[in-house]
């Protein structure tokens, strides 16, 4: 399969990149591997034609976004994200209408629709940084997810209205499961995602996107670490620090139920079929497109 995979890939003239949440075996095919900001700015700057995004929906939507020329291809149009569920577009644009004097920063785990209901568009890698650039005088509304909002609005020290969505991933971490974790593995660092809930925040010791906890994997004297994320980013800590030992924190019922149903839909025989069909492609309406790339192309501009 993954010879198959690289003579269509080249055949079509393709880039394939994959999220850290992605199944090994897509990950070890993929061309590019990063976060949402590093996929974001792949996306943007590549020179194929065809892009295949191993991720979720909202990520082949904002590469399409970017490359409104090229096709974009998501092995699994079923592959959803319980976030961006969360926060329709019409409820948002109610939302919206009850705080009209807010700046709106979303963030990029959302529909097509919401982003171009938005001000600024970020990331878990960005948030915080791009929150602090913004004018002090004006109050921010920030979506969709209210725990990262919540670890932005303590770093960046400004206010701000949140949506009241989350993650279903980052919300079934046990915190019993951690504790006891770290009684086993005392030198262990914990290392956790801002989309977790604030309880598990409190307990770790480094907190960031899934790109900032592999670099700090890498970087760490720690000799272990307790991973409060997508399991799916131990593959890389892994080969990337191979002498170190990494834990996944279970759920909330015992079972290691924090894999994304959503990212693991996508797999190297879609992959294959989305390539040799050209199909599912993202299609977008070029009047919201434009919308939805203003603020986008606001991010890049504005990220460090």
């Amino acid at each position: 399969m993954p010879e198959a995979i690289e003579a269509l890939r080249r055949q079509r003239n393709a880039v394939i990149l994959a999220h850290y949440y992605q199944e090994e075996a897509v990950q070890d095919i993929a061309d590019f591997i990063g976060d949402s900001l590093e996929l974001a700015r792949k996306a943007a700057a590549t020179d194929a034609d065809v892009i295949v995004f191993c991720g979720v929906h909202f990520m082949a939507e904002t590469a399409k976004i970017l490359n409104p020329t090229k096709t974009v291809l998501l092995p699994d149009l079923e592959a959803g994200c319980s976030l961006a569920d969360a926060c329709p577009a019409e409820a948002f644009a109610a939302f919206r209408a009850e705080h009209p004097e807010h700046l709106v920063v979303s963030y990029i785990n959302c529909s097509a629709a919401v982003k171009a209901q938005s001000d600024l568009i970020c990331t878990s890698s960005n948030a915080v940084d791009l929150v602090r650039q913004l004018p002090a005088d004006r109050p921010i509304l920030f979506a969709p997810d209210q725990n990262l909002g919540r670890w932005v609005q303590n770093q960046s020290g400004r206010e701000l209205t949140l949506w009241p969505g989350s993650c279903m991933v980052h919300e079934t971490f046990s915190e019993q499961a951690l504790l006891q974790l770290q009684l086993e593995h005392p030198e262990a660092e914990v290392l956790a995602h801002p989309e977790c809930q604030q309880h598990l925040l409190d307990l770790a010791d480094f907190i960031g996107s899934t790109s900032r906890l592999l670099e700090r994997a890498a970087a760490s004297e720690a000799p272990d670490f307790i991973v409060l994320t997508e399991p799916g980013i131990l593959h890389q800590m892994r080969q990337r620090v191979p002498a170190k030992a990494f834990f996944e924190v279970p759920g909330a019922d015992g079972c290691s139920c924090n894999a994304c149903p959503y990212m693991r839909l996508n797999t190297l025989e879609k992959l294959w079929q989305c390539l040799h069909s050209m199909a599912p492609a993202i299609e977008l309406e070029e009047e919201l497109r434009q919308r939805a790339l203003a603020p986008i192309e606001k991010m890049l501009a504005m990220s460090r």
